[in-house]
């Protein structure tokens, strides 16, 4: 549903350049504090219940930016929420790079304003981020959903490896504000091209799709499989570095380039799945990636060397790779009438579920070993292959006359 005004063929390849660098940053973004753990915690002596509390504002205002941004689609229009989204994120690494300039406890407040920053602009940029892709490809949406995704993680991957080249020169704040200046200059560049919109027709209460989000179980059983996949994917990126060096005492650099080998297979899979979804049912797919959660998280207590520590969190991220864009993608397809609306509650889910996961371990850290947590946390990806079962299940059986039922069955359900 492409606004009838078509910007230039210039214009659109703009467009869709900042949408996809958009979500590039927004990578580099989410992933500077997980990458900055270790400093954060040397420089601000930060325990792990500390380090983990921090994820929570980011959680809190996600879901705040979620609910609303879903909201706002219909009457900011997207190329608005695209603005604020960078503007949050910029403002993040703001507050993460100034924090090294004040004492302890105020040092504390000002990472958590940071992520809370951060969630507020990944919550926000839900329903711009992933709306615009289909109207830019609409014949193959779900390929273009995933090919956002992997740009967002390929922003995951190089992260770790840019701030581990800025604290090797001593000049670790520059990498926050590298991100800072970026999402200066991407603001800039929204304001020139011309953005398709959705079409308005639609609302979270009524709309052409002829059925209520709110009101349909499989909306909320999507929601849950979103939270429950989260949770095993907070597990494994935001206790990386940490993990690695405290718990198997590897050597830092090991311990990064151990994050960056997981979102760098987030990106090689998401890439893979983009292609492989032209041929094959996205609901197979779907299925198999988090069987690969659960080896990951079993096999995850033998990564007491590089080679198998790098390689481990190298299948954890094969493993969840495609999984969240193809909740988006399906989702999106089974209410094609409140689109932005359910991507941008997708997007909250997720957040809410990372990091619930994220904070969990510092707690139980307590009581557990690493060990122990990681062989407790392959329950999550269980639970997901039991939702994604139930919304399939939801799918077949589908009411007659009810349209846009999830298709999984063909090409084109990738």
């Amino acid at each position: 549903m492409i606004d009838a005004r078509k910007p230039t063929i210039s214009a659109r390849r703009l467009a869709i350049a900042t949408v996809y660098g958009a979500a590039f940053l927004q990578g580099l973004t989410m992933v500077s504090f997980p990458a900055s753990s270790a400093v954060l915690k040397e420089v601000h002596g930060l325990s792990d219940a500390q380090y983990g509390a921090i994820f929570l504002p980011q959680v809190a205002l996600a879901i705040v930016g979620a609910v609303g941004g879903g909201a706002l689609a219909r009457r900011l229009g997207l190329k608005a929420l695209l603005v604020a989204t960078l503007a949050a994120n910029g403002v993040s690494q703001l507050f993460l790079a100034g924090s090294v300039l004040v004492a302890s406890a105020a040092a504390f407040a000002m990472v958590m304003a940071g992520t809370a920053c951060l969630g507020l602009g990944f919550g926000i940029g839900g329903a711009p981020l992933n709306s615009y892709p289909p109207l830019f490809f609409p014949r193959h949406h779900h390929t273009a959903i995933v090919a956002l995704h992997t740009l967002l993680g390929l922003g995951l991957a190089a992260g770790p490896l840019l701030v581990g080249e800025f604290v090797q020169r001593a000049a670790w704040a520059g990498f926050p504000l590298l991100l800072l200046v970026l999402a200066l200059a991407l603001t800039g560049v929204v304001a020139r091209p011309a953005f398709p919109e959705c079409d308005p027709g639609g609302t979270p209460e009524h709309g052409p799709a002829g059925e209520l989000p709110l009101s349909s179980p499989v909306f909320w059983l999507f929601v849950l499989t979103a939270v429950l996949y989260a949770v095993a994917e907070g597990t494994f990126s935001n206790w990386v570095v940490i993990y690695l060096q405290e718990g198997q005492g590897l050597p830092a650099v090991v311990a990064a380039l151990a994050l960056s080998v997981f979102w760098g297979a987030i990106v090689a899979g998401r890439l893979l799945v983009s292609v492989l979804v032209l041929w094959i049912p996205a609901r197979l797919v779907w299925l198999t990636l988090p069987i690969l959660m659960i080896a990951a998280f079993l096999l995850l207590p033998y990564a007491d060397n590089q080679l198998r520590g790098i390689g481990l969190f190298a299948l954890a991220g094969l493993a969840c790779s495609a999984f969240f864009p193809l909740t988006i993608g399906l989702a999106a397809e089974r209410f094609p009438g409140h689109a932005a609306w359910v991507s941008a509650m997708m997007v909250g889910a997720v957040m809410a579920g990372v990091g619930l996961g994220s904070f969990a371990i510092g707690p139980l850290r307590q009581w557990l070993s690493f060990e122990q947590l990681y062989r407790l946390a392959a329950l999550y990806p269980l639970g997901v292959i039991i939702l994604a079962l139930a919304v399939l299940r939801a799918g077949a059986k589908k009411r007659p006359g009810e349209p846009h039922a999830v298709s999984m069955t063909g090409p084109d359900a990738g």
